[in-house]
């Protein structure tokens, strides 16, 4: 009975198992060749790019065409450009202009008020200038002592120091009238080369009188130009 179930067996596992093999067996075929297939237009399509890539001619960059139209507008936007330059320019240069007329117009008016000022004092300081006129006229006789070698004329004028009371009232108008640097610095040299006239003329050295006179009457001179008392004193 055993024997049998197994030989009724074989039949029946051989047919049940014949359609599932002939279904594999056929469908296996269908799968690869859509397999292939997909493979296949992927292959064209690669193909048929490369021949089209192949085929179609380099791009050639287009030549620049430069037409009269174009050249015009180049040449007028150099020249707005250039004009708005040197537009900057004259703007920058008239306002330092501005400036430096400005600055040039103050200084005229300080130096101006200055002056004014000056001519204030000299205009009402008649003893002082009655102290300078007095030198004027020491200054000249003692020049013209120094000038003949007559060195005791020449000390009878000045005195034995610079301690007399006419270099004394000349130093109280230079202090009251000097106000800037240069007319103080100029004092300073008249002093200075009155003392060696002094002690030149004291110690009967002609040569050394003359350029100690030579060196006071200059310095002095100096003074009154830039004090303004030029024409306001006689022997000058």
């Amino acid at each position: 009975m055993a024997t049998a179930f197994l030989l009724t067996a074989k039949p029946f596992l051989s047919s049940s198992s014949t359609p599932s093999s002939l279904s594999s067996l056929t469908n296996t075929p269908v799968l690869l060749s859509c397999a292939q297939q997909k493979k296949c237009n992927a292959t064209r399509s690669l193909t048929l790019c490369k021949t089209l890539s192949d085929e179609t001619p380099p791009v050639t960059p287009s030549p620049v065409i430069i037409t009269k139209r174009s050249l015009s507008i180049c040449f007028l936007t150099s020249f707005v450009f250039s004009l708005a330059s040197r537009g900057n320019s004259s703007t920058n240069a008239a306002i330092l202009e501005a400036d430096d007329d400005e600055e040039l117009m103050e200084k005229v008016k300080r130096d101006r008020k200055k002056r004014l000022e000056k001519q204030g004092v000299i205009s009402s300081a008649n003893q002082e200038k009655g102290y300078l006129q007095d030198l004027v006229y020491k200054l000249s006789k003692v020049g013209q002592a120094i000038d003949k070698n007559d060195l005791s004329t020449a000390s009878s004028v000045l005195g034995g120091s610079t301690d007399t009371d006419w270099v004394r009232k000349a130093n109280i108008a230079f202090t009251k009238l000097s106000s800037s640097p240069d007319e103080k610095t100029q004092v300073d040299t008249f002093n200075s080369s009155l003392a060696s006239l002094i002690s030149s003329v004291t110690g009967n050295d002609i040569e050394s009188s003359k350029t100690a006179f030579v060196s006071s009457a200059t310095a002095f001179e100096k003074w009154t130009a830039l004090t303004g008392l030029v024409g306001q004193l006689k022997g000058l």
